[in-house]
């Protein structure tokens, strides 16, 4: 099943206020992110979407957009979910490695030569 819209894959998914952030259950997610509670769930089992804690059934907004991307490597590119899984690890990977870099020059960050945005 498709994710339901066409957002960036870096795109926020949920709006996280300065007090708290948001914390979706397994079925809030499910039903945001346009997929059924057993998928979900089949996710979490396989180690592609982690729960906030081990045996919870609330998720953080990293994970949801964790999920997002997943979901739209899968649908717009056919890629199966365990690669989505391990290209959302390698773009994270990558932006915290920007912001390294960024800290170090003491700018803002910027792409990476040769890297593009997903």
């Amino acid at each position: 099943m498709r994710p339901p819209s066409r957002a960036p894959l870096n795109a926020p998914v949920l709006v996280a206020t300065r007090r708290a952030e948001v914390h979706p259950s397994g079925a809030e997610l499910a039903a945001a992110i346009g997929i059924s509670r057993a998928r979900l769930a089949r996710l979490v089992r396989l180690g592609l979407v982690e729960p906030d804690a081990p045996g919870s059934s609330v998720f953080t907004a990293v994970a949801v957009g964790r999920l997002r991307r997943m979901l739209r490597l899968h649908g717009d590119l056919g890629v199966d979910l365990t690669g989505a899984a391990i290209i959302v690890d390698l773009v994270e990977r990558l932006e915290r490695l920007e912001a390294e870099r960024a800290c170090w020059r003491g700018g803002p960050p910027g792409p990476v030569e040769g890297h593009r945005e997903l």
